[in-house]
């Protein structure tokens, strides 16, 4: 029988234990060009080597803009000075990005006069020389690139370890089949059983055990069924999970496992709102099985209120990333978080279906006019809660007043929209969090900061985001509601999953305009703009059709591994937080600037909490809170 550990009686221990864990934070790096080096610097990831040859006669100033920066001005990278002597270019050696694209603009020092602009990829580790030179005609200025040393693929580790991967699956899969044979399932039964014999009979402690007869004349009533476990939803927040370890702790320091720096998407930022969307769509089916159960409404609700508090205080109290600064100081305490995110999630939503959730859907008259429509209808006021937040949302987003920015700001601030609004980050958002919050308690090292350089804080998780967090779990939450309306019923399920799918891809394409910068809602995980909810949550409801229909339908995958993380859920993210630092979660590397160790460090750091989980599962141990 599961083990589950009572956080009521052990919350408190917990926290005096793992606070003084040092959570090391997630500090971004900036992949962008920097100053002069001379080649004997020696090269970190992400950064190429560049010689700057100049011929002119007047010096040159060089500066730069990274592709990824939507309506960024130019930073200066540095100066090359004028030619030495007819024939004797004058050179300045520099260290620049390779993450993205970058446009090089060289300017005249003397005239202020633009000489050329170079738009250029630079290659990882690669010695790149820019000559600059006039042809015929002296007022023509020629600018060309050349590679001096091609640079190195550093996407071959992540082309091994998919490969690697790839192999043990199918590995897996044909040693499934082949154990799932009935020729070699009755094979090893008998050679198990013959073992066994064997043992008893040569071991001195061995005796044969106790048999005991059963019969079929219990008069006591049988046990109530239990509702049957959809083996999908596990698996999906274990996708989820896993993704959300592996990113983490690095995810081999390639930029796409990285947060997006402003608007767009990353693999990382994925992770989240899929796992806030099944949260939703646990509670579904968690609230309809405890009222069938017999119990009350009210009881409910108290606990969603204390499983609600306890994340949020393991969100402040645990994992906090202020640890590594010393003390909890609450001067600098930063109160939002991932688990204070899903704390106020679960909450919203909990008790939102608490008092809206019907007991026996199973006797629903067929020939009401609303029964078609019955997993949207029975739930009006949920729905009507629901909207009138969202109205909420955009109103403060768009119409509130943000002192020195323009009304419905969603950019970063910092040298973007050409540095007008270099203190505006977040706009509303923002600026609601430092009203609320202050500015000392929030996040001091926001992924805007990368590309955008900005300088005032900002935390994603921050107050406004947090409705259309709430959106995304009751979205989950209506997944909830068709698995249950429709049970067994497995082509209406996938079909509704797809329509949801279909309306929330055309709303976000709406949104978005089909671009990134450019629509009235840009997905934005910073903002977690309404376009980003319905991004994510027209994936979520793809992927958990693709999952549910293998795991659940045509029993094709048992959801291994990611089913044991997704089973242990809160005791796997808050343990890879706490002991990040931890061998054998982390190691000191040989050299720190290879991708090919930090993607092998961070894929055996996952693949121990994968086993972990296993391990716990097999023990019947799950932490529930």
């Amino acid at each position: 029988m599961a083990r589950p550990i009572n956080p009521g009686s052990g919350l408190l221990p917990l926290v005096a234990l793992l606070a003084a864990v040092c959570v090391a934070p997630l500090t971004a790096q900036l992949s962008s060009a920097r100053g002069p080096h001379h080649k004997s610097t020696s090269l970190k990831m992400d950064e190429a080597f560049l010689t700057i040859k100049n011929e002119l006669d007047t010096a040159v100033v060089v500066s730069w803009m990274s592709e990824h920066c939507y309506q960024c001005l130019y930073q200066t990278l540095g100066l090359v000075p004028a030619r030495l002597g007819p024939g004797s270019p004058s050179s300045a050696d520099f260290i620049v990005g390779t993450q993205h694209g970058i446009t090089l603009q060289l300017n005249s020092s003397s005239f202020n006069l633009e000489l050329c602009t170079v738009p250029f990829h630079f290659g990882e580790h690669g010695n790149y020389s820019l000559w600059l030179k006039n042809l015929s005609d002296s007022s023509v200025v020629n600018c060309s690139m050349v590679t001096d040393a091609e640079p190195v693929n550093s996407f071959i580790p992540i082309l091994i370890a998919f490969l690697l991967l790839t192999g043990l699956t199918i590995f897996s899969a044909i040693g499934t089949t082949i154990l799932g044979l009935d020729v070699v399932r009755n094979f090893l039964l008998r050679l198990g059983s013959s073992m066994e014999t064997e043992r008893l009979i040569n071991s001195e402690l061995g005796s044969p055990g106790w048999v005991v007869e059963t019969t079929n004349d219990n008069i006591l009533p049988p046990q109530p069924v239990a509702s049957k476990r959809l083996r999908s939803l596990d698996t999906f927040r274990g996708i989820s999970l896993v993704v959300m370890v592996f990113v983490n702790y690095g995810g081999g320091r390639y930029w796409f496992f990285r947060h997006e720096s402003w608007n767009g998407l990353t693999v990382a930022d994925l992770v989240f709102p899929w796992f806030v969307f099944i949260m939703g769509t646990s509670v579904a089916l968690s609230v309809n099985s405890l009222l069938r159960t017999g119990c009350s409404r009210a009881s409910l609700l108290r606990k969603a209120v204390w499983r609600s508090l306890q994340l949020f205080l393991i969100g402040v109290l645990v994992i906090n990333p202020n640890y590594c600064q010393g003390p909890l100081s609450w001067d600098t305490l930063r109160i939002p978080g991932v688990l204070q995110r899903l704390a106020w999630s679960y909450l919203m939503v909990a008790m939102l279906d608490s008092l809206v959730a019907k007991v026996d859907i199973g006797n629903l008259p067929t020939d009401a006019w609303w029964y078609p429509g019955r997993e949207i209808l029975l739930y009006w006021p949920a729905w009507l809660f629901v909207l009138v937040l969202e109205a909420v949302w955009l109103c403060l987003t768009f119409l509130l007043p943000v002192p020195g920015c323009p009304s419905g700001y969603l950019g970063p601030g910092g040298i973007g929209d050409m540095g007008l609004y270099s203190n505006c980050t977040g706009g509303a958002a923002g600026y609601i969090d430092r009203w609320l919050l202050g500015d000392n308690h929030i996040y001091q090292m926001p992924s805007s900061r990368v590309i955008y350089a900005t300088q005032m804080p900002f935390d994603p998780e921050g107050v406004l985001g947090s409705i259309n967090s709430v959106l995304m779990a009751f979205l989950g939450l209506q997944a909830g509601k068709i698995l249950l309306h429709y049970r067994d019923a497995h082509s209406k399920i996938i079909s509704r999953f797809l329509i949801w799918g279909l309306f929330l891809g055309v709303l976000s394409a709406i949104l978005t305009k089909c671009s990134r910068d450019r629509g009235f809602i840009p997905v934005n995980k910073n903002l977690w703009s309404l376009s980003y909810v319905t991004s994510l949550a027209c994936f979520a409801f793809v992927v958990l059709v693709l999952v549910y229909y293998t795991v659940d339908v045509k029993r094709w995958w048992t959801g291994v591994p990611f089913y044991y993380p997704g089973m242990n859920s809160i005791l796997v993210y808050v343990g890879h937080e706490i002991f990040e630092e931890y061998f054998p979660f982390r190691w000191r590397m040989v050299n720190t600037q290879s991708h090919a160790e930090h993607l092998t460090q961070n894929l055996l750091a996952t693949s121990c909490w994968v086993l972990i989980a296993f391990i716990l599962y097999k023990k019947k141990i799950f932490w529930k809170i």
